[in-house]
């Protein structure tokens, strides 16, 4: 039996019509496109211009870890940790690279606002005497009777009464010499001073550069004579951690992947912060960032206990000594000064 046309019309009109339901029901029904997020913008203040102390940091950026965790971080110089923290305090900067010690001596302000560490980079301090052997001095005890050269705003030099103490040296028998900054090394590279005090991979490596043979220089760590002091940490304004602390986990893991390529890879490293520098040496920046690897960024409790957290005990130990030469209004506590909350597990931040 043949059907009449005019069903056969109607058929057909409703086979279309349900098929142009189901298409619009399929449409309506798949997942929308994801969303794009806008990436959190972070500032990150340097307490002083690049160099190789800087690689987990460039390389975070270059490499593309800052973005993989969401964050858009544009960076600041600023004219030493004080300005820095500072920066952060007002909310001028989200994060900063400041010496701890002076973070211990900037929490004891009054009406200091409660900016904490969360992130060790140099697991020991980089403060030293740098020293001519020629001058007869090859070890601490040797520095009685001497000249020491001593900048304006030096950081080490705040430490030396806790040090002369532990090591049995007479602070009167030790004469300082105020010096500039900038002369520093050529002072002491000319002889016009016995020794200085300064940062062991940038005074030594500078003096080596300027021709002072390495078996003449004495580089007396502090932290060889038992100065229990950390050195540059990553601190955070307080109302970003409270508001976004994700993003600051996401910063720290991104610093940690930077600071396992620059142990990997530092000539690369030296290349990118050379890069950012205006008329930096390679190789000057890959001696200083060797030296940094060695004596600062990879201990034997950054070994046991992973990179960038703290012992407690240590760093109660670190802020007693700091109170021989700077008087407490009240003393503050490791807890006061350093946060682990937002580090990543051990599993995490372990280096080999």
């Amino acid at each position: 039996m043949r059907a009449s046309p005019t069903i056969a019309k109607n058929c057909i009109l409703a086979s279309l019509i349900g098929l142009l339901a189901f298409a619009c029901f399929g449409f309506t029904q798949s997942p929308a496109a994801p969303e794009t997020r806008q990436p959190i913008a972070i500032q990150f203040s340097f307490d002083r211009p690049i160099d190789a102390s800087a690689s987990p940091f460039v390389l975070a950026s270059v490499s593309g870890l800052f973005g993989s965790e969401g964050l858009a971080v544009t960076t600041n110089i600023a004219s030493g940790s004080k300005d820095a923290i500072a920066r952060v305090a007002r909310g001028d900067s989200d994060f900063a690279l400041v010496d701890i010690n002076e973070l211990i001596r900037f929490r004891d302000s009054t009406g200091a606002p409660l900016i904490k560490a969360v992130f060790v980079l140099f697991n020991k301090t980089p403060y030293a005497i740098i020293a001519r052997q020629s001058r007869g001095i090859r070890a601490l005890s040797d520095i009685e009777g001497k000249t020491l050269g001593v900048a304006e705003g030096d950081l080490a030099i705040r430490l030396w009464p806790a040090l002369a103490r532990q090591n049995g040296i007479k602070l009167a028998s030790v004469k300082q010499s105020k010096i500039s900054a900038a002369v520093r090394e050529p002072i002491l590279s000319a002889g016009q001073v016995d020794a200085i005090t300064g940062f062991s991979y940038l005074s030594a490596v500078n003096l080596r550069d300027r021709g002072v043979p390495s078996d003449d220089l004495a580089v007396l760590r502090y932290a060889d004579y038992g100065c229990e002091a950390y050195g540059f940490a990553v601190i955070v304004n307080p109302v970003l951690a409270a508001a976004r602390p994700e993003a600051v986990k996401g910063f720290l893991r991104a610093v940690i992947g930077g600071t396992h390529l620059a142990i990997k890879e530092p000539g690369r490293a030296a290349d990118e912060v050379v890069n950012r520098m205006d008329g930096g040496s390679r190789d000057l920046e890959l001696e200083r960032l060797r030296t940094l690897i060695r004596e600062n960024f990879v201990t034997a409790e950054v070994q046991r206990n992973g990179i960038g957290a703290v012992d407690p005990a240590r760093l109660e130990r670190s802020i007693d000594q700091i109170a021989e030469d700077f008087k407490f209004q009240k003393r503050p506590s490791a807890a006061d000064i350093f946060d682990d909350a937002f580090l990543p597990p051990l599993g995490g931040r372990l280096i080999n």
